[in-house]
């Protein structure tokens, strides 16, 4: 599981692997075979939708450059297959990843219950930081739902995570989904990477060595220098 050092090798890594951009966030589409993933980040990253998306067979990733503040952010989202046969294959695309959107089917209660069954995987393979959306998607098929937003909510706020309804086919609120997740990430590195400089500077500052070993503190060091001065 990642924790902060990883999480800033992540951005140390991704701001050498592209120049043009301040952060490379990597992200992982979840949930159960045919829930809407892919038709999900080609509305994103795209701004297209299939009818006659395919299942995807392994792991697909697009890219997406957004903008947050002054920073440029490249948003480079996994599109993971949802079937069984292939989670030995998609579990060590968690690697490296800061943030997931967890994707039901409104219509199919089963993709629903499975959600704990994805949240287990999430806490087995992710970072222990990893900002998570719950996502219930095929809100256009509202006449054949199976499972109420309430419940949805229900299980985002007992797990701590962000929730929203989509529409990959009416384009309903999956800029809003994905942005909100990038945002979040924003939010978490730049507090982690904040929290490391403070962590530096405190260790760097606090003591400094003098030849015969003795380590003296820095306050001590600039009171001597201040009365060597004015004895001069």
């Amino acid at each position: 599981m990642l924790g902060r050092e990883d999480i800033l090798k992540t951005m140390a890594h991704a701001y050498a692997y592209d120049e043009e951009c301040d952060y490379l966030f990597k992200a992982v589409l979840i949930g159960d075979s045919a829930v809407g993933k892919s038709n999900l980040l080609s509305r994103f990253s795209k701004n297209e939708f299939r009818l006659d998306s395919k299942p995807t067979i392994g792991v697909e990733f697009a890219y997406r450059n957004v903008r947050v503040g002054d920073k440029l952010i490249k948003a480079q989202i996994w599109d993971t297959a949802g079937q069984e046969r292939f989670r030995a294959i998609t579990s060590s695309y968690y690697r490296g990843a800061l943030g997931a959107l967890l994707v039901y089917d409104i219509t199919r209660r089963a993709t629903f219950d499975n959600v704990k069954k994805w949240l287990q995987e999430l806490k087995e393979f992710g970072c222990s930081e990893m900002v998570v959306v719950l996502v219930g998607n095929k809100s256009d098929l509202g006449h054949s739902r199976e499972v109420d937003e309430e419940e949805g909510k229900n299980v985002a706020v007992s797990d701590g995570l962000c929730f929203m309804e989509t529409s990959a086919l009416d384009n309903v609120n999956v800029e809003e989904a994905f942005l909100g997740m990038i945002n979040k990430i924003h939010q978490m590195t730049t507090r982690t990477s904040l929290e490391a400089k403070i962590n530096h500077k405190t260790i760097a500052t606090k003591t400094v060595s003098v030849p015969l070993g003795k380590v003296i503190a820095v306050d001590e060091v600039t009171a001597a220098t201040k009365q060597a001065g004015c004895c001069t």
